[in-house]
């Protein structure tokens, strides 16, 4: 209030009232608004005052807001519409309006959002001291060629030597996906590790352990799956960044068509392979590092003895002291792990991932489970 008093009693004296409002540090449309509501109120228009619209010519009258909460009941804003439009004809207000209606007085209940069932809360550790021990992959975001057609390439690359292994078109599709992994695993042998994010086809969050199809067959094959956090691109910097050059030296210019693109990411990739020195890998190029991994297929996953086995079927379902119990579709055909835990619960595994626990409601008989007609030693599995 002092500075506004100064302000416009300097004004009076016949300083400008630009340079003013530069000391003052207001812009010329307040100072001017000072300056009139002292002429016309005197030192008492200086006061703040409410800035709260004199009128809301949208506001809903309080007899349609009455109307709402009366005919609350049970019903939906939509169905609330139709029976006040009975009442109130052209003023009844819209669906949105009755919502905001019905927010403002606590009578709607707000629904609980759920978490996914298995999410990542902390960045992964990944450390990759030798080449095959942690590929990472990814799809880079889509463009269209020239013609329309839709380029959104599977990339793949070694973590230590930055070589890239595959970057093909494709769809997301787990049936587009396995064969160029199958065709990657036999040329290169298979990895340690692969570091992928939380998109389909690779994992699914809502799932137990977050096992799609695809990562579920990874896991079977002896690969340790290393998730990233959700919208943490940073927790796989180093793949960012190879789509990065992806973009600058290929997706500037899209192709006639999808063949054609295909056509420039298999030069761009030659070229990154087996040309292009890499600061990081002291001035050496990729391939001058990339060994292929002599790692073989795990063979049949063993259990420990304390744990019965039981295989899932195909429609997600496996039997469990005479109860079916749903654990992943993923894992149709697969052998987890069941360990009791108390009389209540037992823990399900698939190889070394825990896919948590599941309720049974019977007192389970150790003896008994095992000699059930569902369940076998992992041998068998």
């Amino acid at each position: 209030m002092s500075l506004k008093i100064e302000f416009v009693e300097r004004a009076e004296k016949g300083e400008k009232v630009s340079q003013l409002c530069k000391e003052f540090g207001v812009s010329r449309t307040t100072g001017h608004k000072w300056l009139k509501r002292f002429k016309e109120l005197g030192y008492a228009g200086l006061e703040e005052e409410s800035r709260r619209p004199k009128s809301a010519p949208l506001a809903t009258a309080e007899e349609l807001v009455l109307a709402v909460l009366e005919a609350r009941e049970a019903r939906g804003p939509q169905k609330l519409q139709v029976l006040l439009a009975r009442r109130f004809g052209e003023q009844t207000p819209s669906e949105r309006t009755i919502a905001r209606i019905l927010v403002r007085a606590n009578r709607v209940r707000a629904r609980r959002k759920r978490r996914p069932p298995n999410v990542v809360d902390r960045a992964p550790e990944v450390q990759a001291d030798a080449p095959n021990d942690v590929w990472t992959i990814d799809f880079k975001g889509w463009w269209r060629a020239a013609n329309g057609e839709r380029c959104e390439p599977l990339t793949v690359r070694d973590a230590f030597s930055r070589f890239v292994l595959a970057i093909v078109l494709c769809s997301t599709k787990t049936a587009d996906v396995r064969p160029i992994f199958e065709g990657l695993f036999r040329r290169y042998g298979l990895p340690s590790a692969i570091q992928c994010d939380n998109g389909v086809p690779f994992v699914t969050s809502r799932a137990r352990g977050g096992l799609s199809t695809l990562s579920a067959w990874w896991v079977s094959l002896g690969i340790r799956i290393v998730r990233s956090r959700p919208a943490c691109p940073q927790d796989n910097g180093g793949h960012e960044r190879m789509h990065r050059d992806i973009s600058s030296d290929v997706q500037t210019a899209p192709a006639p068509s999808r063949a054609a693109q295909q056509r420039h990411l298999d030069r761009w990739k030659q070229e990154f392979n087996h040309v292009r020195p890499h600061q990081a890998l002291h001035g050496k190029t990729p391939a001058e590092l990339y060994v292929r991994s002599t790692r073989a297929p795990a063979g049949p996953y063993q259990y420990p003895a304390t744990m019965s086995v039981a295989r899932v079927y195909q429609d997600g379902h496996l039997s469990f002291s005479g109860e079916r119990h749903f654990v992943s579709a993923a894992l149709a055909g697969y052998c987890v792990g069941l360990e009791v835990v108390d009389a209540m619960h037992v823990r399900a595994w698939f190889h070394d991932l825990d896919l948590g626990l599941l309720d049974i409601v019977a007192l389970v008989d150790d003896a008994v489970f095992l000699r059930g007609p569902y369940s076998q030693r992992a041998e068998a599995c």
